[in-house]
């Protein structure tokens, strides 16, 4: 599975404010709820939160992968933004966090969400890409830089 297969043109969001850790899995949270009828921006936020409480997803080098399983979600959901400014979010690096792709999952789906979680990671480890990223000007730049 693609990036592009579930990430939407219109989950990607560019310079989002962010303010703290919660607020940004909120504004995430709502994204996600805006690309899917079969969820709402609280059900995304309850498993965004209860993955967190496992451990932070940010992954170092200012980027977080916040992920999480949803019941009765039929396929993936994907939500990519850049934030501003960049904000503490406990990653393992303990650097702030301004880039953040969320991965939404149906509930029992394993194979996909590793293999989607592994592709993801893989694109966020070539730095060119994540200068793309922080660079973009726009929704439309930052969706075409991971898709």
């Amino acid at each position: 599975m693609e990036i592009k297969d579930i990430l939407s043109p219109g989950s990607a969001k560019t310079a989002v404010p962010g303010t703290s850790k919660k607020r940004v899995l909120e504004t995430l949270s709502a994204i996600a709820a805006e690309a899917s009828y079969e969820i709402d921006a609280e059900m995304a936020l309850n498993s965004l939160i209860h993955r967190e409480r496992m451990g932070s997803t940010g992954i170092g080098e200012g980027i977080a992968l916040p992920h999480g399983r949803i019941a009765g979600l039929n396929k993936p959901i994907a939500v990519a933004i850049t934030c501003t400014p960049a904000i503490d979010f406990d990653a393992i690096d303990n650097q702030p966090v301004d880039v953040f792709f969320a991965l939404l999952v149906p509930e029992h789906e394993n194979q996909n969400y590793l293999k989607v979680l592994s592709n993801v990671a893989s694109k966020l480890n070539d730095k060119s890409i994540v200068e793309k990223l922080r660079t973009a000007k726009n929704d439309h730049a930052l969706y075409e830089a991971l898709t």
